[in-house]
């Protein structure tokens, strides 16, 4: 049984001529323990689909089943708890509350079950040290680097134990070197058993998923099954082939700069070379009659 189900899934803000279609009769099963990376352009639809399964939004149309339990049969109130105890989030920007410390940030969704603050912070201590934090339980928000900062993040999803972390661009705002750590972390946690739904950009991480979807348009254009550690074919022509990157733009006009400037350094030193080396000559005096 699919753990994930939708179904004609269509997605519509606004009335009349105004409408616009953010989900387009999206159809998509995802099973237990996948690795999937949703991919398109900015607009296509991918932080819309996450919320939908997510269960941050509901469908204008079609149906959504999450592990045989159809979710427009459920109250508000269910929608929650089941959000509350089988979700976990993490998105580009942290969101961590910075008069709270780590420790206090991890332990916060637990406050919700009603669970007492000793076992609270046991349990966020223990994630912590699950992700290597430990030394970091009593640090504020502000005294972390970006990465320390993202994979609090990853602890906080994680302390109710989900069994789906929703990462939307978790490595959107960190270096190469903190987004190589937060996606080992997302990896190790996909082979401890979670389902991962990555929505990235970056081509360069889908080799951590099993699986690839691109959108575009409120729509799924293509679904392909990939090796882990391996870019999808897909993935390499629409990113690699078409155009090329803002950074290579940016690098292109870097180097336009680099060399505008040395062409400038060069004709000045031509410049003050010819003037000093030019030599200047009295003018003769003129003899007068006598």
């Amino acid at each position: 049984m699919s753990l994930i189900d939708l179904s004609e899934v269509s997605k519509l803000y606004g009335f009349g001529d105004a409408t616009t279609i953010a989900l387009d009769e999206v159809s998509l099963t995802i099973n237990k323990g996948e690795f999937v990376a949703v991919m398109g352009p900015s607009g296509s639809g991918k932080s819309t689909l996450m919320h939908m399964i997510g269960l941050l939004d509901r469908p204008t149309h079609g149906t959504y089943t999450f592990n045989g339990r159809l979710i427009s049969h459920m109250s508000v109130a269910r929608r929650a708890r089941l959000r509350r105890d089988t979700l976990g989030f993490v998105f580009q920007s942290s969101n961590l509350i910075p008069r709270l410390n780590v420790l206090e940030n991890v332990a916060l969704p637990l406050a919700y079950k009603g669970m007492t603050q000793t076992r609270r912070l046991k349990q966020a201590s223990a994630v912590l040290e699950q992700i290597g934090l430990a030394d970091r339980e009593y640090f504020m928000p502000k005294q972390l680097s970006g990465g320390q900062t993202q994979r609090v993040a990853i602890a906080r999803a994680l302390v109710n134990n989900p069994d789906v972390i929703i990462a939307d661009e978790p490595t959107g705002n960190l270096d190469s070197a903190s987004s190589l750590l937060v996606m080992e972390l997302l990896s190790d946690l996909h082979k401890m058993g979670h389902t991962i739904l990555l929505v990235t950009h970056n081509p360069e991480l889908t080799r951590y998923s099993s699986r690839v979807v691109f959108m575009r348009d409120g729509l799924i254009i293509a679904d392909e099954q990939t090796q882990v550690g391996r870019i999808p074919a897909l993935a390499r022509k629409l990113y690699f082939m078409q155009r090329k990157t803002v950074d290579d733009d940016l690098a292109g006009v870097s180097a336009l700069m680099k060399a505008l400037s040395s062409d400038a350094a060069q004709n000045k030193s031509k410049k003050v070379k010819k003037i000093k080396t030019k030599s200047f000559k009295r003018p003769r005096k003129k003899r007068v009659a006598k």
